[in-house]
């Protein structure tokens, strides 16, 4: 039995191995929208967490796990300023699985992981997978819409 499960762990580390073998081979485009993507996140291990609110457009429409709609721009103030006032990110990677661009219109699947330290002073872990949605205004990659979360076991 334990062969077994070996044998179906290794073959799919070999499927997921080979499946994203192509992130290595971006294109200047797509390298492009995945260094917007790191910056914006970036942001929130700064001073000035609530920056990262500038690359969000006005048309922006976006619909996390945890909410039960989605939400506009105004919406992600509202709450990001709540989770900010309630700790700091701390830590995080991210990570491309998918990174479509044509013209102006671009979107990235990933994953991340990412650990928040609350006012408690304990770290939270977070890991999940996102989807943005990215049009190019005035020569910045800006959100238009988004969908994601964690990843709850």
């Amino acid at each position: 039995m334990q062969k077994l499960f070996g044998g179906f762990f290794f073959v799919l580390f070999l499927f997921f191995f080979v499946s994203n073998s192509p992130a290595q081979q971006w294109s200047d485009a797509q390298k492009e929208v995945w260094t917007a993507v790191d910056a914006y996140w970036a942001v929130g291990l700064s001073d000035r967490p609530m920056d990262f609110l500038s690359v969000f457009d006005e048309s922006y429409y976006g619909w996390s796990y945890e909410n039960e709609a989605p939400g506009t721009k105004a919406d992600v103030k509202k709450s990001f300023g709540y989770w900010t006032a309630k700790g700091k990110v701390m830590y995080y990677t991210i990570t491309p699985a998918r990174i479509w661009v044509n013209g102006d219109f671009a979107y990235v699947h990933y994953y991340f992981t990412q650990v928040t330290e609350g006012v408690d002073g304990k770290p939270n872990t977070e890991r999940g997978r996102w989807t943005d949605i990215l049009m190019k205004k005035a020569g910045k990659w800006m959100l238009v819409g988004d969908h994601g979360g964690e990843i709850k076991k």
